[in-house]
């Protein structure tokens, strides 16, 4: 009588070429050494990105380790929730909210500058007293799960634009931190506040930091925290 353990290895292939890739980590490759060895073949990755990301094959000829590429493109997403104010304050957490308080407004604003990306077209607007604002994301949910994070080790990169009035200064910082599963601290990000002078340019400023996917673990969470007054 003949199982599945029996098939050909070209056969497993296109079998395994059809199993979404969260199957594929979680249960295939822990099926028996041939289904794993299937799995780790430069093969199985390489079609799983010709039919998901023709791009890459098409610009990419050798990238080295077919899977690591395939995973690396297939989590890359913006993980912040309402990011351009289109849904008012959702997913958002207000720490502190002084002045004339948080608000937001239609883009480029009274005193400011058509933002970059013509698509936005709205933002989140500051205060002149403290304006701070966070957001916390917990990783596993967003499907990092831990055997996808020591295979792949995935940068998160955190981007943030912000500008200042035309008649008016500001200081500007962000901080983010990745947390374990008790909000414990395990790495925090905080580069030099910024402060823009009265009568700038008001052009849009970006700022990127990158954490390092080494410090991961399955259980781990990062908080953003925005600032501006």
């Amino acid at each position: 009588m003949h199982s599945i353990h029996d098939l050909p290895e070209d056969v497993l292939l296109e079998v395994l070429f059809r199993v979404p890739c969260k199957d594929l980590i979680h249960c295939c490759r822990l099926v028996c050494r041939q289904w794993k060895d299937v799995f780790d073949s430069p093969t199985l990755w390489k079609r799983k990105c010709q039919l998901e990301f023709s791009f890459l094959s098409s610009s990419i000829r050798n990238p080295g380790d077919w899977k690591c590429l395939y995973l690396r493109f297939k989590l890359k997403k913006n993980l912040i929730k309402n990011p351009c104010a289109e849904e008012n304050f959702n997913s958002w957490r207000l720490d502190s909210n002084e002045g004339d308080k948080w608000a937001i407004e239609d883009l480029p604003g009274a005193h400011g500058r058509p933002f970059p990306q013509p698509n936005i077209r709205k933002y989140f607007v500051t205060s002149y007293c403290d304006s701070t604002k966070s957001q916390l994301i917990d990783l596993k949910k967003e499907g990092f799960w831990g055997t996808l994070v020591d295979a792949v080790q995935p940068d998160i990169v955190v981007t943030d634009w912000y500008a200042a009035r035309h008649d008016c200064g500001c200081k500007y910082r962000v901080c983010v931190q990745l947390l374990s599963i008790d909000y414990v601290v395990l790495q925090e990000y905080r580069p030099e506040l910024v402060i823009i002078e009265q009568w700038s340019d008001a052009l849009w400023r970006k700022g990127v930091i990158c954490l390092c996917a080494g410090a991961l673990d399955w259980n781990s969470q990062f908080n953003a925290d925005f600032f501006s007054c």
